[in-house]
């Protein structure tokens, strides 16, 4: 049998792709020993940030999690198990990590040791195949565009307004409505107005690349967003471009008032969360500024005024 030295394991376990935790089992917390490169990668942190520091560390205040219940349960009892954690890089940005825990035993069937796997799933979650409590999984895919459903969207809203309240992390809604789809409905039948929604919300979900970015069907032909941390100085010209992209499918649509497209109206709303306000002063926000958009012959993105966030 080959002696690999222990270099040479090293070696292997670096070139691994996914991240790879080795943590010494103790009864209160799990003390990293050893961390490969792709979980340098994953989570921001270097090797000596991570090395015998608490890893929950990477769940930041976002304490209130079914994936830290399940795992905490299968380190007590000594089993595998595997879970999906909302974590956050060292600059802060949330994304989904899958974690796979297995226990190592010494000769004499002692516990020793945990090691963990870790990749980041954002491109899975964002397409509403999350695993958080609260709705039935069947409820929380909009059925027609394949996007979350209103009331997954307004379930993880109302979480993250929380986490906000928190740690004072600003929360933005995008809004993107289908321009005179009763006109294309009555044009074309609603079959075809079906599937100018799907194909719409398709162009608007891909636009979203980030795994903590939430996209969701609200009603009709109205697509909402939810973006975390992002720059509001940055969301016009963000907004704009998704526009583009819905532009450029060419979606023939002759009573258009504004093209012989199918465009969108956009607007924006950001908020920083505080305890005194619920959630639904950020989408009210959005909805007069959506309003305002739709009364811009100009089809520019509206974003919400300081007196439409009161």
């Amino acid at each position: 049998m080959t002696q690999w030295s222990v270099d040479f394991l090293r070696g292997v376990l670096d070139a691994a792709p996914e991240g790879i935790v080795v943590c010494e089992a103790r009864q209160s917390e799990q003390i990293p020993i050893y961390v490969n490169a792709a979980f340098e990668r994953l989570c921001g942190y270097s090797r000596d940030e991570l090395l015998g520091q608490d890893l929950r560390r990477l769940q930041a205040g976002d304490r209130e999690q079914e994936g830290r219940t399940q795992l905490r349960e299968a380190i007590s009892r000594g089993e595998s198990t595997r879970a999906l954690l909302r974590n956050y890089r060292k600059d802060g940005a949330a994304y989904w990590n899958e974690v796979l825990i297995q226990p190592l035993r010494n000769a004499d069937g002692v516990l020793t040791h945990y090691v963990s796997f870790h990749r980041d799933v954002g491109d899975r979650e964002r397409t509403g195949a999350r695993r958080m409590p609260g709705l039935a999984s069947w409820l929380r895919e909009d059925r027609l565009s394949g996007l979350c459903s209103r009331a997954y969207f307004e379930e993880l809203l109302q979480h993250d307004w929380q986490v906000g309240v928190r740690e004072s992390r600003q929360l933005t809604l995008m809004v993107f409505d289908i321009c005179d789809l009763g006109p294309y409905n009555d044009t074309f039948g609603r079959a075809a107005g079906d599937a100018c929604i799907r194909r719409i919300g398709a162009v608007i979900g891909a636009s979203f690349k980030r795994g903590a970015d939430v996209v969701a069907r609200w009603d009709g032909g109205c697509i909402v967003a939810l973006v975390r941390s992002g720059d509001l100085a940055l969301m016009p010209a963000f907004a704009a471009s998704v526009g583009q992209k819905v532009l450029d499918q060419h979606i023939h649509h002759p009573r258009s008032t504004r093209q012989k497209f199918v465009t969108v109206n956009i607007a924006a709303a950001s908020l920083n969360p505080v305890a005194e306000r619920s959630c639904d002063v950020l989408i009210q926000a959005a909805m007069k500024a959506l309003q305002r958009a739709k009364d811009d012959r100009e089809g520019r993105v509206a974003i919400a005024r300081p007196e439409e966030l009161v």
